[in-house]
């Protein structure tokens, strides 16, 4: 289904010139109509020069729709900057933020923040300040900006990449991961030669998996390529899972990869196969065929990536712009220039750029 909104001076008179007979009146204001050009519609009269048009949802359809109504003299705005002209910067922000929420936990944060969660701390925050209680006013600052490493990833996932040598089982475990395979598996080494990206969530936070080309001296230029893209994408993750294979002897190459990714969390994969002889690092021990491990994986993810839970109604900066001018208002308060800060604040709850 789509929802289409038609407002101004003659948006009521544009839409009956383009509507036929009525198939089911309502007296609440509610009919069934149809377009000329035949499509189906439901209509709601809002208010005087404001409906809502209720359709099918694919594109075509609504494509018909929309060119029926510039037909009539209508013009298309983008639904974002119609929300932020007609609501406080927080507000619109949130509302903007919200329609983008991948998971139901992030949508439910961002329905805190759009109920109006960050805007009444920050007014709060403010009353601290004019009544000189800027302690209490930098603990409350401390409070939102504490969650901000993981709020900002309310609308964009975290990026785990999955690396390991060739041939270790990187593939297998993102597909289980996913639930669903994805990635190509086979017992061949090198088979994964580019950065396959796979989107899934972890304790209700959207994630992306990337499966990278297992690390290996080659001469293959294709390979080679493959090495370097598993790198970068290495250097700009969120998060590294390391794999290696516990049914073969711990290695240097082994050694080597874990070294440079000690923050890794480091898998021993195919542990439904018999372990190899001789001491391995500290690990979780998952076979991404069987599932075993996998509940302990996904949770260690979870805390990994967000460590501290938000307490449920729990105001949140959820923007980049929102973040730096809290932080910049902490740093004004720490260096007494009240003013500032205060200013800072105002910045943020009344100026449109914030929700951009």
């Amino acid at each position: 289904m789509a929802t289409l909104l038609v407002e101004g001076s003659g948006a009521a008179a544009a839409v009956d010139r383009l509507l036929v007979q009525s198939e089911n009146p309502s007296d609440k204001g509610l009919s069934v109509r149809r377009i000329a050009n035949g499509e189906q519609v439901v209509v709601c009269r809002v208010a005087e020069d404001v409906v809502r048009l209720h359709c099918h949802g694919g594109r075509a359809a609504i494509g018909r729709i929309i060119n029926a109504l510039r037909q009539a003299g209508g013009q298309v705005a983008d639904w974002k900057q119609w929300a932020t002209e007609r609501e406080d910067p927080l507000h619109a922000a949130a509302r903007v933020a919200l329609v983008e929420a991948p998971t139901r936990r992030t949508a439910g944060i961002l329905l805190n923040q759009y109920a109006g969660a960050l805007s009444k701390a920050c007014t709060s925050i403010r009353e601290m300040i004019d009544n000189g209680r800027t302690h209490d006013a930098r603990a409350k600052l401390d409070e939102l900006l504490e969650y901000a490493p993981c709020v900002l990833h309310l609308t964009e996932p975290w990026r785990v990449v999955v690396a390991g040598r060739p041939n270790v089982g990187k593939s297998s475990l993102v597909n289980a991961l996913a639930g669903f395979d994805r990635a190509i598996v086979h017992a061949q080494p090198g088979t994964t030669r580019d950065a396959l990206t796979t989107a899934t969530a972890i304790d209700g936070w959207p994630v992306e998996l990337i499966d990278t080309a297992g690390f290996h001296t080659t001469d293959d230029p294709i390979e080679q390529a493959g090495v370097r893209l598993a790198e970068e994408r290495l250097a700009k993750a969120d998060l590294v899972v390391l794999v290696t294979d516990a049914a073969v002897s711990w290695s240097k190459d082994d050694a080597a990869l874990l070294a440079a990714w000690p923050g890794a969390i480091l898998i021993h994969n195919k542990c439904d196969l018999p372990s190899a002889e001789g001491r391995r690092p500290d690990g979780l021990r998952v076979s991404a065929l069987r599932g075993d491990g996998l509940p302990d994986l996904i949770s260690s993810l979870g805390v990994r990536l967000v460590p501290c839970p938000l307490p449920p109604g729990q105001a949140v900066p959820w923007t980049t712009q929102q973040v730096d001018a809290l932080r910049s208002t902490t740093e004004a308060l720490r260096i007494g220039q009240t003013d500032q800060a205060v200013s800072l604040l105002g910045h943020l709850l009344t100026t449109r750029h914030w929700s951009e």
